[in-house]
């Protein structure tokens, strides 16, 4: 007899790691700047889509929702771009330039 609930214990129809999305928290340490934005692959680079906010002990903290798998971005201190030093990696772009590496699992 078959079950009347359609049960399957196959994994959803379109599941894929890659379509996870995971809040990301990037923290800047740059307590004199004026105003701090995380850019990278998950926004088409763009330098102001994605601010920071200022916490109180002078450092800048953003979320960002990404999917699963490794990210490029830089921070960008008052107009100038600046890699992560607590970055999980170092990687280069499409012109050859360093870039921070995340890994998102």
């Amino acid at each position: 007899m078959q079950s009347p609930f359609n049960y399957s214990p196959l994994k959803p129809k379109g599941y894929s790691a890659k379509n996870i999305i995971k809040p990301v928290v990037f923290i800047c340490q740059a307590p004199e700047a004026q105003e701090v934005f995380v850019t990278g692959d998950f926004n088409d680079w763009d330098p102001v889509s994605h601010p920071l906010k200022k916490m109180p002990d002078g450092a800048w903290r953003g979320e960002v929702q990404l999917n699963h798998g490794h990210h490029h971005y830089l921070f960008v201190v008052d107009g100038k771009p600046m890699l992560d030093p607590r970055a999980q990696g170092i990687a280069r772009n499409e012109k050859n330039e360093k870039v921070s590496l995340i890994a998102v699992s």
